[in-house]
């Protein structure tokens, strides 16, 4: 008797890694080449071209920052600009200006050097308001108007900023209105003593220091794939309870007795888009609780104020906010 034939059994596929996440992959491995031992910083300047943000960077001098920046533009061949920022700098030398041709006898356009792909603005804080707020229209709607004209930039589009955290003397400190503009503010610490002791070696073996430069970096990727993966980032799910709890903490912040200035409703929206491009780095088109709780220091440090009681007493914004992440109660996954 023949054996009733029976269906083959179900068997498990785990979903296929989404293919912006492997072109992060191999961005993080290119940009270690010469940028060691600060995984984690590099992880959320990732999330951040993923959100399509822009990023404060803060770190003392001699860290890596500018390599950092110069060895992602190299990653996908995009154009890199370092301005240099100090107390005399022009909003005209940050945006363009207009000049007169002789030959032709008209006005042309001279393009400053916000347009770039990744543009590096150097200890920032050194400039005044009036240079600052040149970088406001560029980093909210990437464009730049120059004489009453609108000159869009070509995407992607990424805006780094240094700031020096010790030295503060002729500095002009950041008004809450630009602070908000940038997705995350980064902070930068010293690496541990192998991997510090790794780059003395390979920066010094070479005539000059040469011996780590980002132009070894080689590209992986191009413009259009980094646009692509920020359309991927974007259309990663959100469920609504997740949603709820990154605003849940937004609103902590505004009701916490140790803040005197909580966050508004763009920490709640970068929070989300930061978790959704943890999220796509991990291979995941969700978002867990987890990713908004990795998110909230690099999203809120920079949007909150410490009431002065508790800035006397030596607590930082960091601690106050890991301290009022346990308030808020999150969503069961």
């Amino acid at each position: 008797m023949n054996p009733i034939p029976t269906e083959p059994s179900a068997v498990y596929a785990p979903p296929a890694m989404p293919k912006s996440t492997a072109v992060l992959q191999q961005i993080r491995a290119a940009v270690n080449q010469v940028f060691v031992g600060q995984d984690e910083v590099l992880s959320q300047v990732l999330a951040a071209l993923l959100a399509g943000g822009h990023v404060l960077l803060e770190g003392k001098p001699g860290l890596g920052k500018t390599h950092l920046v110069l060895a992602l533009a190299h990653t996908f061949g995009g154009s890199f600009r370092r301005i240099q920022f100090t107390p005399d700098l022009m909003p005209s030398d940050v945006c363009g200006h207009t000049l007169f041709d002789m030959s032709s006898s008209t006005f042309r356009v001279r393009r400053g050097p916000v347009f770039a792909n990744l543009l590096l603005a150097d200890e920032i804080n050194r400039a005044p308001a009036k240079t600052q707020s040149a970088l406001l229209e560029v980093m909210q709607e990437t464009q730049v108007t120059i004489d009453g004209e609108s000159h869009a930039l070509a995407p992607p589009f990424m805006t780094f900023a240094t700031q020096n955290p010790i030295e503060q003397e002729g500095t002009y400190p950041l008004p809450e209105a630009q602070l908000d503009r940038f997705l995350l503010k980064v902070l930068i610490d010293y690496p541990d003593a192998l991997n510090e002791t790794w780059v003395v070696k390979a920066v010094s073996s070479r005539a000059s220091g040469g011996g780590l430069s980002a132009s070894i970096v080689s590209q992986v990727c191009t413009p259009e794939d980094i646009i692509a993966a920020q359309e991927e980032a974007a259309a990663v799910q959100a469920v609504e309870s997740v949603v709820d709890y990154a605003v849940n903490i937004v609103r902590a912040t505004r009701q916490h007795s140790a803040i005197s200035l909580g966050a508004g409703t763009r920490g709640a929206i970068s929070l989300v888009r930061t978790a959704k491009a943890c999220a796509l780095l991990e291979g995941r088109m969700y978002i867990t609780p987890a990713d908004v709780k990795r998110a909230v220091l690099p999203v809120l440090r920079h949007r909150v104020q410490l009431a002065p009681e508790i800035a006397i007493s030596g607590q930082g914004v960091d601690d106050m906010l890991l301290s009022l992440l346990k308030t808020v109660e999150a969503p069961r996954a």
